[in-house]
């Protein structure tokens, strides 16, 4: 087992003498990443842009149920796989076909950084007395160097996220309830369909968006790590944390009014208090935002490594190289957050539709094939060789992938776009439903006919240790042969 605080693996199979914890460190990892502004921030959205309260509570809550569901599904890949999440698009999408969502991955990791450096750098101001844009900076340099560190801190982290901001967030809400009357907040239960449906996209989109990379996080579990308990775990962490930071979210917007836009950080530490109250709450926001972009750093350094390595081959880092690609992930998004500080409200609302838009076809497609069609059998070594078994570019995929962002183009309500079908609705936005419907559906259609590529059980490869290679102690759905070719061989796996 590795000792070393420092990780060595990037995007190469985690062999079993390396893995380590259990199924409940996914709770402890998700529930502190949600308790964190930016969620705060995306439960106030649903007031802000028209819901009471009431119903966004509601709506929220559906939208965490529902896609929290589909990201966990993601994470039980992890331990059975010992791969990154993105990586495994590969058996979909090719060895550098994959590099189309991956694209959109990278994109979405810059985002999110951008965004939580903005909140978590107007605390950082705060606390230190710099000012908001040496925040955002200082704020950049600690979260690439928690990064560089890797796996073994980012859970650290969460664990004292967890219980630090879980502390917190009871506090704020008992100050919140002081200042307003419950059921006063809750009073408004005029029902706007449109509207409500924005509240479950928005929580829904939140939760999707993990889904490129919670695997990351679950893939140093041993192989016999009960799939069953890596969903319920990571569910119920994500699930609470979203939910209770975006309910704290939605009745702080109701109870502040306009107050609220464009002052969020300030609006929930002057809940607390002054002086030394002010500054914990203040060091709080900075800490739950230092967990989640940490995992946005790491994840982006994951799928930049993914996407070139389909082209170059290569499969292990130097350190020198690994700091090169969380540097790039680090300026990128400082960059955009020094840029768009003064929108971020409406920005981050059509940031996270785009969000949704582009990951429920990506998301649909991968658990279509990993669960219906692969049946959770891949070949690992095949997934870094564009002449094997999946081959450089999977058209079929990747012409389901597109077809699914199209189809949501119709459905689709943002900022600056609103298709032709959303009037009809009265004005919903469906988009998400759409995204993962279609693409599943076409995707299992065309996929179940040829299943050639299959193997028949899953191949690890010859870093596999004899427990992984089937052996007593491999756990349930782990058995594999020895990597002696078939590996690239297409054909060898049964056809439908």
């Amino acid at each position: 087992m590795a000792t070393s605080l420092v990780e060595r693996r990037s995007i190469d199979v985690v062999p079993d003498d390396e893995r380590h914890g259990t199924a409940f460190s996914q709770f402890t990892l998700w529930l502190g990443a949600n308790l964190q502004i930016t969620a705060v921030i995306t439960g106030a959205l649903a007031v802000v842009f028209g819901s009471g309260a009431f119903w966004a509570v509601l709506g929220l809550a559906l939208g965490n149920v529902l896609g929290g569901a589909v990201m966990a599904l993601h994470s039980t890949q992890g331990p059975q796989l010992g791969l990154p999440q993105m990586i495994s698009s590969r058996a979909q999408f090719g060895v550098r076909g994959a590099i189309v969502p991956l694209a959109l991955v990278i994109v979405m990791y810059v985002g999110f950084f951008a965004s939580g450096s903005v909140l978590a750098g107007q605390a950082v101001g705060q606390l230190t007395g710099l000012g908001e844009t040496p925040g955002i900076v200082i704020f950049a340099l600690v979260t690439g160097t928690g990064a560089a560190v890797g796996y073994r801190l980012i859970h650290t982290l969460g664990r004292l996220a967890s219980l630090v901001c879980a502390l917190a967030f009871l506090y704020l809400g008992a100050r919140l309830l002081q200042r307003a009357d419950l059921g006063t907040l809750l009073a408004d239960r005029t029902f706007d369909l449109p509207v409500f449906l924005l509240a479950v996209a928005l929580a829904a989109s939140w939760q999707l968006a993990y889904g490129p990379y919670v695997a990351d996080y679950s893939r140093y579990l041993p192989r016999s790590t009960s799939a069953r308990a890596t969903f319920w775990w990571t569910l119920a962490g994500t699930g609470l944390g979203s939910q209770w930071s975006m309910t704290f979210g939605a009745l702080a917007a109701a109870a502040a009014g306009g107050s609220f836009i464009g002052h969020e950080v300030e609006y929930v530490v002057g809940l607390g208090g002054a002086g030394a109250v002010a500054a914990g709450l203040y060091f709080v926001i900075a800490l739950g935002k230092l967990t989640i972009n940490v995992l946005n750093t790491y994840g982006g350094f994951m799928s930049m490594v993914t996407s070139v390595s389909g082209f170059r081959g290569q499969a292990v880092l130097s350190q020198r190289a690994r700091a090169a690609y969380i540097g790039a992930i680090m300026v990128a998004g400082s960059a955009v957050a020094l840029i768009g500080k003064d929108s971020f409200l409406t920005s981050f609302k059509d940031f996270l539709l785009f969000l949704l838009t582009a990951f429920t076809p990506w998301s649909a497609i991968n658990l279509v094939d990993y669960y219906l069609i692969a049946k959770e059998r891949y070949d690992l070594p095949a997934l870094s060789d564009p002449r094997g078994r999946y081959g450089a570019w999977r058209w079929q995929a990747l012409s389901v992938y597109v077809i699914g962002l199209l189809a949501q183009l119709p459905f689709l309500v943002t900022h600056f776009y609103t298709g032709p079908l959303v009037e009809p609705l009265g004005g919903a936005d469906v988009s998400w439903i759409v995204g993962l419907a279609v693409p599943a559906l076409l995707y299992w259609l065309l996929a179940r006919r040829d299943t050639s590529h299959v193997p028949p059980r899953t191949i690890l490869g010859v870093d596999a240790t004899p427990d992984a290679r089937g052996g007593p102690d491999a756990g349930p759905g782990a058995q594999a042969e020895p990597d002696t070719g078939a590996s690239t061989t297409a054909g060898d796996g049964p056809r439908a």
